[in-house]
C-alpha cells in the first residue's frame, strides 16, 4: 500500500484550453444583450409635466451650444424651446411628433442620438463589433500565451542536446553555428580517445 504525504502541495491546474474563450464569449453576450435591452427600454415614463419636457428636451440638441441637450442649456433659445414644448405637450401632442417636428425645422443633427436606422445605424453597432473584435484578439493572444508557455522545447529549457539523449543539435542553431558545433564535437571526440 502506498501512502501519500499529504505535506507535498499539489501542482496547480491549469483551466482547459476552450473554458476561458467560451466564458469570455459568454459574458461578451450578456454584455451586449444588457446594452440592447437598456437601448430598447428607454428612459421610464415621466408623470409630472415639468419630467415629461425635461425627456423630450433632453434628446434635443440646443441650436446655440450644440454640446448641450435643450434640457441643459442656459440660452435664451432653449428655454423658449422648452416652453414650445410644454406647450404642445399641453395639447396633447406626442413626445414623438414634437421631437419629429424639431428634426423637420433643423434636420436630423438636432437630436441628440443619431436615429438608428441607415447609415447612422454604424454608429450604434461598430462599438459593438470593435468590443467585440477586441474581445477575440485578446482570447487568440492569451491562448497563444499559455501554449508556449506550457510545453517548451527541450533547446529553449536550457537542457543540452546531448542531455536529450538524441545527439541532435537544437534546431534553432545557424548553419555557421552547426559547424563550429560539429568541430568542437570532432575535437572533443579525439581528444577524448586520445587520452584513453
Amino acid at each position: 500500500m502506498e501512502v501519500v504525504d499529504s505535506n507535498e502541495p499539489e501542482a496547480p491546474r491549469r483551466p482547459r484550453r476552450g473554458i476561458v474563450p467560451a466564458v469570455l464569449a459568454v459574458a461578451l453576450v450578456a454584455a451586449a444583450a444588457a446594452v440592447v435591452v437598456i437601448g430598447a427600454r428607454g428612459a421610464p415614463a415621466a408623470q409630472t409635466m415639468q419630467q415629461r419636457v425635461r425627456a423630450v428636451a433632453s434628446q434635443l440638441r440646443c441650436p446655440v451650444c450644440q454640446d448641450l441637450s435643450v434640457a441643459d442649456s442656459p440660452s435664451p433659445l432653449a428655454a423658449a424651446m422648452r416652453a414650445r414644448i410644454a406647450s404642445e405637450l399641453r395639447a396633447g401632442q406626442s413626445p414623438d411628433a414634437i421631437r419629429a417636428e424639431f428634426v423637420r425645422a433643423y434636420g436630423t443633427w438636432i437630436l441628440m442620438a443619431p436615429p438608428r436606422r441607415g447609415l447612422s445605424l454604424l454608429v450604434w453597432i461598430l462599438p459593438l463589433l470593435l468590443a467585440l473584435g477586441g474581445c477575440v484578439l485578446a482570447a487568440i493572444a492569451v491562448r497563444r500565451w499559455t501554449r508556449e508557455g506550457t510545453s517548451l522545447p527541450a533547446a529553449e529549457s536550457g537542457t543540452p542536446a546531448a542531455a536529450r539523449g538524441d545527439g541532435t543539435a537544437p534546431d534553432d542553431l545557424t548553419p555557421s553555428d552547426r559547424r563550429l558545433l560539429a568541430r568542437a564535437i570532432s575535437a572533443s571526440g579525439r581528444g577524448g580517445s586520445e587520452g584513453s
